[in-house]
Protein backbone atom coordinates (compact mmCIF):
# COMPACT_ATOMS: atom_id res chain seq x y z
CA UNK A 1 0.00 0.00 0.00
CA UNK A 2 1.53 3.43 -0.86
CA UNK A 3 0.50 6.07 1.62
CA UNK A 4 0.92 9.75 0.44
CA UNK A 5 0.59 12.90 2.79
CA UNK A 6 -1.92 15.58 0.60
CA UNK A 7 -3.29 18.88 1.89
CA UNK A 8 -6.56 20.39 0.89
CA UNK A 9 -6.94 21.18 -2.55
CA UNK A 10 -3.96 18.95 -3.84
CA UNK A 11 -4.38 15.62 -5.82
CA UNK A 12 -2.57 12.69 -6.51
CA UNK A 13 -2.86 10.93 -9.92
CA UNK A 14 -3.58 7.26 -10.47
CA UNK A 15 -2.44 5.95 -13.83
CA UNK A 16 -3.28 8.63 -16.75
CA UNK A 17 -7.05 8.76 -15.79
CA UNK A 18 -8.12 8.70 -12.30
CA UNK A 19 -7.34 11.54 -10.15
CA UNK A 20 -7.85 11.66 -6.65
CA UNK A 21 -8.37 15.16 -4.51
CA UNK A 22 -8.55 16.13 -1.34
CA UNK A 23 -11.16 18.46 -0.82
CA UNK A 24 -11.53 19.44 2.54
CA UNK A 25 -10.64 17.85 6.37
CA UNK A 26 -12.63 18.55 8.77
CA UNK A 27 -11.60 17.10 12.06
CA UNK A 28 -11.17 13.30 11.43
CA UNK A 29 -13.54 13.53 8.16
CA UNK A 30 -11.30 14.15 4.42
CA UNK A 31 -13.62 14.94 1.80
CA UNK A 32 -11.81 13.70 -1.64
CA UNK A 33 -13.16 13.78 -4.92
CA UNK A 34 -12.58 11.03 -7.43
CA UNK A 35 -12.42 11.90 -11.35
CA UNK A 36 -12.10 8.88 -13.22
CA UNK A 37 -13.63 8.20 -16.91
CA UNK A 38 -17.39 6.41 -16.33
CA UNK A 39 -16.30 3.08 -17.58
CA UNK A 40 -14.32 2.30 -14.14
CA UNK A 41 -16.49 1.90 -11.58
CA UNK A 42 -15.78 3.90 -8.05
CA UNK A 43 -17.63 2.50 -4.62
CA UNK A 44 -16.86 2.72 -1.18
CA UNK A 45 -15.89 -0.70 -0.29
CA UNK A 46 -18.82 -0.95 2.33
CA UNK A 47 -21.02 -0.56 -1.19
CA UNK A 48 -18.69 -2.92 -3.45
CA UNK A 49 -18.31 -5.54 -0.38
CA UNK A 50 -22.43 -5.36 -0.66
CA UNK A 51 -21.77 -5.83 -4.28
CA UNK A 52 -20.04 -8.46 -4.55
CA UNK A 53 -21.86 -10.17 -1.79
CA UNK A 54 -25.43 -10.11 -3.84
CA UNK A 55 -23.26 -11.21 -6.75
CA UNK A 56 -22.18 -14.20 -5.01
CA UNK A 57 -25.34 -15.47 -4.20
CA UNK A 58 -26.74 -14.75 -7.35
CA UNK A 59 -24.40 -16.69 -9.31
CA UNK A 60 -23.22 -19.43 -6.57
CA UNK A 61 -24.66 -20.23 -2.94
CA UNK A 62 -21.87 -19.40 -0.97
CA UNK A 63 -20.64 -15.23 -1.14
CA UNK A 64 -17.22 -14.27 -0.66
CA UNK A 65 -15.89 -12.61 2.83
CA UNK A 66 -15.29 -9.58 3.61
CA UNK A 67 -11.31 -10.35 3.82
CA UNK A 68 -11.75 -12.05 0.18
CA UNK A 69 -13.23 -8.56 -1.46
CA UNK A 70 -10.28 -6.56 0.19
CA UNK A 71 -7.96 -9.14 -1.07
CA UNK A 72 -9.57 -8.34 -4.39
CA UNK A 73 -9.89 -4.97 -4.22
CA UNK A 74 -5.86 -4.60 -3.05
CA UNK A 75 -4.63 -6.77 -6.13
CA UNK A 76 -7.05 -4.65 -8.31
CA UNK A 77 -5.87 -1.56 -7.34
CA UNK A 78 -2.02 -2.83 -7.08
CA UNK A 79 -2.46 -4.03 -11.01
CA UNK A 80 -3.43 -0.47 -11.81
CA UNK A 81 -0.95 1.18 -9.97
CA UNK A 82 1.62 -1.16 -11.72
CA UNK A 83 0.27 0.35 -15.11
CA UNK A 84 1.39 3.58 -14.66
Amino acid sequence: MLVLTRKPNQSIMIGDDIEVSVLSVVGEKVRIGINAPQDIPVFRTEIYVEIQREQGEQGEQSSPSSEDVRVEVDDALGKLGESS
